[in-house]
């Protein structure tokens, strides 16, 4: 897939969501705030597009996208109609120019570490026994996924799909912070939140 077909991805979706809690309540505002961090990484990617840093495009559609799907994973967001949320994993995402190789292998670890470090610093908040604490550990478990699935294309020399794993993965795993599913008990700086 062409790093612009997932822009074009991007912005479909995004065409196609909606806040579903009441606007001015708690879940309202952090599914606004979901939601607006999935487009301003949107916006970021068209930017580095335009600047000619696929690199950084595809690491920003890819966290974008990992917002999104968080967001409607946990009932935040809402897609409207008869449409369904589109999948940027549907094949292998083209290769960056060579003089990009460096780039992108540099971001490719940074990412991977970032990750792995997101991951051992968060814990489920909710309560054991309640929804939120379920929808938490799905979340651990797909950014675990995300974690897992990046470090074997690394290793089969796929550095694009790599990268876009392990930003889509931290996507998520942001996007549940933000949304009070987890505590943050060390790295905070690493998460978006005040």
């Amino acid at each position: 897939m062409k790093i612009q077909q997932c822009q074009a991805l991007l912005v479909e979706s995004l065409g196609n969501i909606a806040c579903c809690p009441p606007e001015r309540s708690p879940y309202g505002i952090t599914a606004a705030s979901i939601l607006h961090m999935a487009r301003a990484y949107e916006s970021d990617g068209k930017s580095f597009l335009v600047g000619e840093d696929p690199v950084n495009a595809l690491a920003a559609f890819l966290y974008a996208f990992g917002w999104l799907h968080c967001g409607t994973a946990s009932g935040l967001l809402v897609v409207q109609g008869t449409r369904s949320l589109s999948c940027p994993f549907t094949g292998t995402f083209d290769s960056v120019p060579v003089s990009q190789f460096v780039k992108r292998d540099e971001k490719t670890s940074r990412y991977a570490r970032l990750l792995d470090t997101a991951l051992a610093s968060v814990s489920p908040a909710p309560d054991p026994a309640t929804p939120p604490h379920a929808c938490a550990r799905d979340i651990l478990f797909i950014s675990e996924i995300y974690l897992h699935r990046g470090r074997h294309l690394i290793s089969l020399r796929h550095n694009e799909d790599a990268l876009a794993c392990f930003s889509y993965g931290h996507g998520w795993l942001d996007a549940g912070v933000q949304a009070g599913l987890f505590t943050i008990h060390a790295n905070r700086e690493i998460f978006t939140v005040d």
